[in-house]
């Protein structure tokens, strides 16, 4: 499934967002994503880079969507994406982190906030 770190923090609120990342960077790994999965723990979460719009087609479950920007600044945020949707296609946005749906309320996460992740390896 590509990297997996140490975490994703979220600096600005003070709060793990996701213990077990695992970051998709290469044409396939990106064009997989979540599919297939039966579900997503709130302890992980998937990173897709570079990215600016995701996909929910073939998946089994909603998600949240955070968009990120080149400094790590979340500049974009969709709760509870339902399955076989698309996002908009969020100019200025580097990557695409997916978290299970209701993390991002969970958590206090917002628009604004810092993250800030721990890489464990390689980026695949």
């Amino acid at each position: 499934m590509g990297c997996k770190t140490t975490g994703l923090v979220n600096l600005s609120r003070n709060h793990i967002l996701a213990e077990n990342v695992h970051i998709a960077s290469s044409f396939s790994r990106r064009l997989k994503g979540l599919i297939g999965k039966a579900c997503l723990p709130p302890e992980e979460a998937m990173i897709i880079l570079p990215c600016n719009s995701v996909h929910t087609f073939f998946m089994r479950f909603p998600i949240d969507v955070i968009f990120v920007d080149k400094n790590a600044v979340i500049i974009h945020i969709i709760e509870k994406l339902k399955p076989y949707k698309f996002s908009p296609i969020i100019k200025g946005s580097y990557l695409v982190i997916e978290l299970a749906a209701g993390r991002i309320a969970e958590t206090g996460t917002a628009v604004g906030d810092q993250l800030q992740l721990n890489l464990m390896g390689e980026i695949s």
